[in-house]
């Protein structure tokens, strides 16, 4: 590779560049934890890319000591981050990653794909009866109880 081809190169990554950041400096704007706390942003981006925004729903504050945050997804998922004096936590499903090491970084990056792949809780109607489909013919889901009997002498 020549220099004249690195330039190039380097002149074509640029605008990429600086169109994740904008991105996610916009995306930013409509959270209020984001803009109140930037280093939460960065872990968020950390995390989960500069698209986090399709991934939110919201962001609670919900301790101020250690200072916690609540993510909450859009499939109605969520999980903690957690500010200590070295570092950020994870917590994902009661499991912590510290994210002061690469390894458990990334660790807590694909639990937080694992949940966000469970997708949105099913509404269950109470009203409506429980079927059981696998349940044979011949045994219903209710006994029949036996018919009583006089015992005359």
């Amino acid at each position: 590779m020549t220099a004249a081809e690195l330039k190039e190169k380097i002149r074509s990554l640029i605008p990429q560049v600086y169109s994740n950041k904008q991105k996610a400096e916009n995306a930013a704007v409509e959270y209020d934890e984001l803009t109140k706390f930037p280093e939460l942003k960065a872990v968020i981006i950390d995390l989960l890319t500069s698209d986090f925004d399709s991934f939110l729903s919201s962001i609670d504050w919900v301790a101020p000591r250690p200072t916690t945050f609540r993510i909450n997804l859009k499939n109605d998922q969520n999980f903690y981050l957690i500010w200590s004096t070295r570092s950020w936590i994870a917590q994902v499903e009661g499991k912590k990653y510290y994210l002061l090491n690469l390894p458990e970084e990334q660790r807590a990056a694909e639990a937080i794909a694992r949940i966000l792949k469970y997708g949105a809780k099913e509404n269950i109607d109470e009203n409506q009866p429980i079927e059981n489909p696998s349940a044979p013919e011949e045994f219903p889901l209710e006994p029949e109880l036996p018919e009583e009997t006089s015992l005359e002498a």
